[in-house]
């Protein structure tokens, strides 16, 4: 056992020690901060040798199964190392990967850690033009992906390793067999240390500007900077962990990776095509689902069921994205006896505000601020810390582990985020007397669709492409399952006719031009208030949309 190993163990076992102690964990914990520090060496191979107990457990729809021990995924993710360098993968290489819920997923993320790749994530849901950006703005140098999404590929030029996960059969030409990997040596060497500020991941993650961020963590900022994910959750060694999360995004990693092995927990999933609440609930009694992470979305489909059906309740519910309805958490607390809790983090972070377990909890608030974190509201107009309602900050005087380098790339951006000697999250709360926060809102015009992060400047952007659009401002719309969808005001170029005939055209580019997740669900033909400057007043579409109009046209209305 490394001393690296041994820092990040007391650490650990010190918020285990006080998983329901929460003044004793925020006033004793303390980061590790080693100097060197491999996450998948110095603490997965530790906890995996000679360990025979579960480590991933998938589900599929159609009832097969795959099981892999914690020592498994040890020997597949180091025999995956030694195939991916014997084809070039070297140290910092940056890797993308598109793969769903399948065990290939975990044993990528573990060989890439071993061989100090850098992996960028990335949802199955993107197509081509979302793909060609990032592998020009990631200096993507090899792709891991499904053989069905191989031909998106076809479309994003570049010169980079084309790797299938799946059987040889089953791979198109030009991509390379995954399954071969598990012919090569288990004795996997790595070719140097790993410093912990080397980069890990690199997220795309929506903002207001022209094109997503590139966010960079390293290989501590997530993988120890995840305890208080963790600790959030509630996880303790022998937990059934499952946490319902799109793969390429990071809400995936905190909660499908990091949190519950860093626990010692099993990593449990159930794959669907569509949700069906029954099913996911007899799948969680069969496997001993023992804490249970959800969004919102979910949570307000799960509530429409008969939750009793759930034989054996998790010890440990939370839910993210955003605030909760009380309805909600009330419903499932009379049907299981348990509370969900919120909390609050970003793809930039871990989890740092939270309601931790056995912790009073207040309605409407998201909790206080996680063991190793130091969170300031900033005064709206001095800036200053200390205020009542203000903007989340992060103290850097004391900068938590578990927060990014920065954004790759962008030194601009990065000097904004971190100025002042503050992290800015952008995102605005309220704090009462006893410390704990409660969230207002973005301080920007990202907006949540079915938990997914949504820019409109992106939407704007994909529908100006046709020729029909002028202008164009796009708004969230309230939405019964989703929250919100996204909704778009059209000004319509010269030559055309608002209508259904154009809604209709606009609805079909938009289904071409973006992400499923992405696409424009409401529209009207409007023009766009604007402020003396010719700035768009968002706000004023806001209150639009939520009044309500008769001149909206919906895409289901065109299928």
């Amino acid at each position: 056992m490394t001393s690296a190993t041994e820092l990040f163990r007391s650490a650990r076992d010190f918020l285990l020690e006080h998983r329901e102690d929460y003044a004793t964990a925020y006033g004793g914990f303390r980061w590790p901060r080693p100097e060197y520090f491999n996450w998948a060496l110095d603490w997965f191979d530790e906890i995996a040798d000679g360990n025979a107990r579960t480590a991933l457990h998938i589900v599929e729809e159609d009832g097969r199964e795959t099981q892999l021990s914690f020592g498994e995924m040890s020997v597949r993710s180091a025999q995956f190392a030694t195939w991916l360098r014997a084809r070039g993968v070297r140290a910092e290489d940056r890797i993308l990967v598109m793969l769903g819920n399948q065990a290939e997923l975990w044993i990528t993320a573990l060989a890439a850690m071993k061989l100090r790749a850098v992996v960028i994530p990335a949802t199955p849901l993107l197509g081509p033009a979302d793909l060609r950006d990032r592998v020009e703005r990631g200096r993507v140098r090899h792709v891991i992906a499904r053989p069905e999404d191989a031909g998106k590929f076809a479309e994003v030029p570049g010169d980079y390793t084309r790797i299938a996960a799946g059987a040889a059969g089953a791979v198109p030409a030009g991509w390379l067999p995954l399954d071969d990997a598990y012919g090569a040596s288990a004795d996997f060497t790595p070719d140097g240390p790993t410093r912990s500020d080397d980069p890990l991941m690199l997220y795309f993650t929506s903002g207001t500007t022209a094109r997503p961020k590139l966010v960079e963590h390293t290989h501590t900022s997530y993988p120890i900077g995840h305890l208080s994910t963790m600790y959030w959750i509630g996880l303790k060694p022998g937990d059934v962990h499952l946490n319902i999360s799109s793969p390429g995004w990071a809400k995936h990693a905190w909660s499908n990776l990091f949190a519950p092995w860093n626990a010692e927990a099993t990593v449990f999933l159930h794959n669907y095509t569509r949700f069906d609440a029954a099913r996911l609930m007899a799948e969680m009694d069969r496997a001993g689902v023992t804490t249970f992470c959800a969004p919102p979305t979910v949570w307000r489909m799960l509530i429409q069921a008969d939750l009793t059906q759930l034989r054996t309740p998790p010890r440990e519910v939370v839910a993210a994205g955003e605030p909760l309805n009380p309805e909600v958490i009330e419903q499932v607390r009379r049907a299981w006896g348990v509370t969900i809790r919120d909390g609050f983090g970003q793809t930039e972070t871990a989890v740092q505000v939270a309601n931790s377990p056995g912790q009073p909890l207040k309605t409407g608030s998201m909790g206080r601020p996680s063991p190793g974190y130091r969170v300031e509201l900033l005064d709206p107009v001095s800036g200053a810390p200390g205020a009542t309602e203000g903007e989340i900050a992060l103290d850097l005087s004391d900068r938590p582990v578990g927060l990014m380098t920065g954004y790759h790339g962008d030194a601009d951006r990065t000097a904004e985020a971190m100025a002042g000697g503050y992290y800015r999250t952008g995102d605005i709360a309220s704090r009462d007397a006893e410390g704990y926060l409660t969230y207002i809102g973005r301080s920007d015009d990202v907006f949540k669709a079915s938990d997914y992060k949504i820019s409109p400047f992106e939407l704007e952007s994909a529908l100006l492409e046709h020729e029909a659009v002028a202008e164009a401002a796009v708004v969230p719309a309230p939405d019964e399952v989703r929250l919100s969808v996204p909704k778009a005001y059209v000004v319509l170029a010269d030559g055309w006719e608002p209508g259904p005939d154009t809604a209709k055209v606009l609805f079909e580019h938009s289904r071409e031009a973006l992400a499923p997740y992405k696409r424009i669900r409401r529209l009207e033909f409007a023009d766009l208030p604007k402020t003396v400057s010719g700035k768009i007043r968002r706000i004023a579409l806001r209150e639009a949309t939520a009044a309500g109009s008769d001149a909206e046209y919906r895409e289901e209305d065109f299928r």
